[in-house]
Order: C-alpha cells, then structure tokens, then sequence
C-alpha cells in the first residue's frame, strides 16, 4: 500500500476498486458540471438578474476566488477528520451551495453563493485523489487521479451540454440545481462505497502547513499555476475564434468544445499509464505538446477541422493535472492533503492568468488567434519551471 494510504478499519464497505474510483470520480463530474457549464449560462441568468454579461462574469470569478481560497484552508482545517468523512462533508457543502446559487435572489447573493460553491472544490479533489491513489499499488497512483479527474473531463463532453439544455429549456437556475443533485448521488456513492479510514497519526493542521515550506511543493505548484496558463488562455476565448475567425456557425461550438473533451478525457486515460513509469518526463512530454499545439493554434484556427484537430490536442495536454497531482504525493511528506489541495489552487491561478493576458493581447489589436502564441508562452515558462524542479531533484539525490 502506497504512503499516502491512511489506515483502514476493518469495516469498510467491501467495494471493488474500480467501484470506488468511479464514485469518487462522479464528485468530478459534478464539480465539472459546474465549473463550465456556468460560462455558458452567463446570458441567461445575467437576463434574470437584471444585469449585464460583463458583470455577470463576475460570478464566475468569484467562483474561482472560492477554489483559491477554499482548498488550502479547508485542507488543513480538516487534517484530523478522516478522508471518507472529509469528502461526504465536502459533497455535501457543494451540494447546498449550488443548490442556493439556484434559487438566488440577486445579483450579490448569486456572487456570494458561487463564492461559497467554490470552496469545496480543491480540497474535495486533493482528497479524493490520495484515497483513490492509497486503493492501488505505487507504481498506478497516476492511473488511480487520472480516473478520478475523468469525472471533470467528461463532464465537459456530458454534463455541460445537459446543464446549457435545461438553462435553455426550461430556466438558467436548473443549470445549478441538477449539480446539487449530483452532488448529493457522489455523497450517497461515497457513504455507501468509500473505505473507512481513521486519521493518519501524527498529522494536524501544523503538519500540513509544513507544505508551505518545501520549494519542491512550491516549484510542482509553480509547474500548473504557468504552464496550465496556456490552455485556459484558449479555452476562453475558444468560441469568439470560432465565430470571427473560422466563420464557424454557432450550432458548431458545442460540437467543437466536446472535441476538447474528448481531447482531455483522452489524455487522463493515456498519459497517467506513462507518468507511472516516468512521472516528471511525461510532464516534460505534455507541457512540450501544449507548447507546439498551442503555437499552432493561429495557424489551424481559419479552417475548422484543422481547429478542431489542434483543439483535441491542446484538450490532450490537460493529462498534466493528474501528473502534478502524483508528483505532489511525492514530495510533500506529510502534508499530504494541503499539497494535493494546493494543486487546484494553482490550476485556477492558471485559469485567472492565462484569459487575462490573452485579454491583453486581444485588447491591444493582436486578435482572437494571438491566445495561441500567449498559451505557448506560458507553457514554455511552465516548462522551465520543471527544469527547475528536475534540477532540485537531482541537487537532492
């Protein structure tokens, strides 16, 4: 059994592993449900909360601002609860809150709601994936996070266009109401399957914090916070390129953006079995993929099977979460839980800089496709980041 693996009591559900992974993934699933599918629905409830698009964004960041926030603070505060119980809390404060952002009032209780709907979201995936990585022998760890963050990739492929439809059918607040119900099947899943652990001994809110003092953890951080800039980049902008650039029509979009999907749910099959053998050279190998994909993004973006070729590929490259997920568990000793939290954290540190200097390029006339070259940019400084780490590990060794 790995390091990571907490204890077990002898009277844990007698589930099989794949069981256990898929229950777990589906908390992914819902979390990604979500997390795309409320850019979506920005024209709807802006509309029935009286305000308009740009401000409707507003939401969205507020959102991403919880996730910040939430990760490392719950991940510490909650170092004595067992992991079982931690992930039922988690799913079912993500329920309540998206069920509240629902049947939110206004504008400024939508804000606070999504605020509070964030929170949840890096500790319960931090966690989720070490219980899925204790289950299987060391050398799967990264298959075992790889299939826990499938939920998220398949989430853009199924659960964001099922969320977009019942906006559009029959009102924007269902859009958040089927997460909550989503996330109350994870918490039933996960009472009913998930092994019941005890506290690993000697572990407390100062142990985990002893994260925030190991560069190793700070320079894996560093690796996702950059280099995942470059996807995030694209991705944002993704529809504005097809519509003003490839002249795609707009019934095209979700079939170009399940193309992503696939691209990632791809990779978070392919790349983990790679990263098992040979975890910091799959980085390197995924972080150069983005790299080429994305400074071919101008280039593939005028035709649309070409777009959609560099989209499934750039989508492909996003395999790089659940290999610093796995790097995370090998060098954060201790802090285990706030290290894996600290990941999506950093992830959604990408997701704010990555569309802000593609913002940038676009407001200074470079156009829609000058994302591209951004996102190869910050890939390229995420890739220097892990020569940095390469080089630490071998000062160390």
């Amino acid at each position: 059994m790995p390091a990571t693996a907490p204890a077990i009591d002898d009277a844990r559900p007698n589930a099989p592993v794949a069981v256990i992974h898929f229950a777990l993934a589906m908390g992914g699933f819902a979390i990604g449900t979500t997390e795309f599918a409320t850019m979506s629905l920005v024209p709807y409830f802006a509309k029935g909360l009286g305000i308009d698009a740009p401000t409707a964004g507003h939401v969205i960041s507020a959102y991403a601002l919880g996730v910040v926030v939430g990760a490392p603070l719950l991940a510490v505060a909650a170092a004595k609860l067992s992991r079982r119980m931690l992930l039922i809390a988690l799913m079912t404060a993500f329920a309540l809150f998206n069920g509240l952002s629902a049947l939110a009032p206004s504008y400024h209780w939508m804000l606070l709601f999504r605020f509070l709907s964030g929170l949840p979201h890096g500790a319960y995936f931090g966690i989720a994936s070490l219980v899925a990585a204790s289950l299987v022998p060391t050398n799967q760890r990264s298959q075992a996070v790889g299939r826990v963050m499938l939920g998220l990739t398949v989430a853009t492929i199924l659960g964001v266009p099922l969320a977009n439809w019942l906006g559009q059918a029959v009102g924007w607040r269902w859009g958040f109401g089927v997460v909550a119900v989503l996330a109350l099947l994870t918490v039933l899943l996960v009472a009913l399957f998930a092994p019941r652990d005890t506290p690993e001994p000697g572990v407390s809110p100062l142990t985990e914090l002893s994260a925030l003092a190991n560069k190793r953890v700070w320079l894996t951080l560093g690796i996702g916070a950059i280099g995942f800039g470059g996807m995030f980049c694209v991705y944002t902008y993704l529809a504005s390129t097809l519509l003003d650039v490839t002249r795609a029509s707009a019934a095209s979009l979700p079939l170009v953006l399940a193309v992503f999907g696939v691209g990632m749910t791809l990779g978070n099959i392919i790349a983990p079995r790679f990263a098992d053998r040979a975890l910091m050279p799959t980085a390197a190998v995924l972080l150069a993929g983005s790299v080429v994909s994305l400074a071919l993004y101008p280039l593939a973006a005028p035709h649309f099977w070409s777009i959609c070729l560099d989209v499934f590929a750039i989508g492909f490259t996003g395999a790089l979460g659940a290999v610093l997920q796995t790097r995370l568990m090998d060098v954060a000793g201790k802090a285990q839980a706030l290290a894996a939290a600290l990941n999506h954290s950093a992830f959604n540190t990408a997701n704010a800089l990555g569309p802000w200097l593609g913002g940038i390029a676009i407001a200074a006339g470079y156009g829609w496709t000058s994302t591209g070259w951004v996102g190869a940019a910050l890939a390229l400084a995420g890739l220097g980041v892990l020569g940095l780490a390469v080089l630490d590990d071998r000062r160390i060794a």
